[in-house]
């Protein structure tokens, strides 16, 4: 076998890596902190905890403990529910474990904002339609135009 000197740090037998050279950077990073777990509490919040715990408060942030054990959850909570989520930090942390099958959270922590973001943004509206209009006419392939045509309505009816 042929031993070659890859990356001018470590020494691998040619053909054998470990898995975590082939993750990029930035990947390996968001692995490490656990922002996985993040992620998967954020998709499933409402499946995780009931729909009352979850029109009161969100997920914010996850800081994970070493071996991605033992985090602390922080949750935004709309001023007046706070008692009431302070008296369901131990559900919550139940059912956060019990979705990830171990002791993933410990402790929660809350912070008081005064109402709930809202996730539906609407795009600013086309002023000049026509001018946008006459300026796709002008492009000279067909499909390009046809497609830009097609996002230009689409885009129109989103924002009725």
């Amino acid at each position: 076998m042929h031993s070659k000197n890859n990356n001018k740090s470590q020494t691998f037998i040619q053909g054998l890596r470990p898995f975590s050279s082939s993750i990029p950077k930035t990947l390996r990073k968001h692995l490490k902190k656990g922002g996985y777990n993040y992620s998967h509490i954020v998709d499933n919040w409402t499946r995780i905890v009931h729909k009352k715990i979850s029109d009161a408060c969100y997920p914010v942030t996850i800081k994970m403990g070493k071996e991605m054990k033992d985090g602390t959850l922080v949750l935004n909570v709309v001023h007046g529910k706070e008692v009431e989520i302070e008296y369901e930090k131990k559900t919550i942390t139940d059912k956060i474990n019990s979705f990830f099958g171990y002791n993933c959270i410990s402790n929660i922590t809350l912070k008081i904002i005064q109402e709930k973001i809202e996730e539906k943004k609407l795009f600013p509206k086309i002023k000049d339609i026509d001018e946008i209009t006459k300026k796709i006419q002008k492009v000279d392939n067909s499909q390009l135009k046809n497609s830009l045509n097609k996002f230009l309505k689409a885009y129109n009816e989103r924002n009725k």
